[in-house]
């Protein structure tokens, strides 16, 4: 019988495809954001009507956590399962990550196991370097630095309420924490102007603060002053995690920044009030007003679930017009 001729195997190399993450707000351009949004408009409206999507079908999430989180992990892990993929939680206490082992090394593994990551963790210099050892896309969930996905979600639900933010003013009253960085970053890259008023001592660190981004915002010392004519009034815990050894020092610092109905009525009479949560009425913010009318909170809460679909969709699939 004649022997049987195998085929020689024929290799066909292809472009790496060019990853892209997402560890601050700054990552993506305008244009990147004008589509984001409109996307997670979509797909919020396909969540509403039922209707089955499942672009990301057999992919798998890893949700690697340093901190503690309710939002983030419920929406990251919904988000996923809704786009047709998987998720796998992963606490630095119960893996080698809480044992030292190297990020680098981590990263180079966890990442030819899956193909995306969120990672929520204290230094934005561990995201970094873990993004730089990845072979898939590593969005922040958050950092002691930044937190953009929250943002891009605030942002979303002003689209929802009042249409673009491009040329509108938004009051940030409170501490200098991760939320107002990234709004200074938004500021700059949307074209919306951002009023500032923070506590003394408690100010924001010019070292995070890129010195294009400069003409984005404006400092007052008098937070009602910063609310006058804003278009958004927003705001955040007085004690962020981390600096809780703080917290009676911060209670003493911040009490006349807690956003009640005297500041909200020096805003627009339609001005919105968001808050990332979770919240501390009676310090922070009243109830009257996180309760009230002006109050999209909940909106904004939901809203993380449709931004971060809209973006692992982007970062894997790329732009579709569907």
């Amino acid at each position: 019988m004649p022997a049987h001729r195998v085929k020689p195997a024929v290799f066909v190399f292809m472009a790496a495809k060019q990853i892209r993450h997402y560890l601050q707000f700054n990552d993506f351009s305008r244009d990147d954001y004008e589509y984001v949004l409109e996307r997670a408009r979509i797909l919020k409206r396909k969540f509403k009507n039922y209707e089955t999507y499942h672009p990301l079908h057999d992919r798998t999430l890893a949700m690697i956590f340093e901190k503690h989180s309710t939002r983030t992990r419920l929406s990251f892990e919904a988000g996923i399962f809704q786009l047709g993929g998987h998720a796998v939680f992963m606490s630095t206490r119960d893996t080698q990550l809480g044992r030292g082992e190297p990020i680098e090394d981590a990263a180079q593994v966890i990442s030819r196991m899956v193909d995306i990551i969120m990672i929520r963790t204290f230094g934005q210099d561990i995201l970094r370097r873990f993004a730089e050892n990845s072979r898939v896309p590593v969005i922040n969930g958050l950092t002691n630095e930044y937190h953009p996905c929250q943002v891009l979600a605030d942002i979303f639900t002003f689209y929802e309420h009042r249409g673009p933010i491009a040329g509108k003013t938004v009051a940030w009253v409170g501490d200098a924490n991760n939320m107002l960085y990234t709004w200074i970053e938004a500021a700059h890259i949307l074209g919306f102007k951002l009023r500032v008023s923070t506590p003394a001592g408690y100010k924001l660190d010019p070292a995070l603060v890129a010195p294009e981004t400069e003409s984005a915002y404006e400092e007052f010392e008098d937070p009602n002053v910063a609310c006058e004519g804003a278009d958004l009034v927003t705001t955040d815990v007085w004690t962020s995690m981390g600096f809780e050894a703080e917290n009676e020092a911060r209670k003493a610092a911040f009490a006349q920044w807690c956003v009640d109905a005297d500041m909200m009525g020096r805003a627009q009479a339609d001005a919105l009030f968001m808050h990332c949560l979770p919240a501390h009425r009676g310090e922070e913010v009243s109830a009257e007003v996180i309760d009230g009318p002006q109050s999209v909170v909940w909106d904004e809460a939901e809203n993380r679930l449709h931004v971060q679909k809209a973006l692992m969709e982007f970062l894997l699939l790329g732009k579709l017009n569907h």
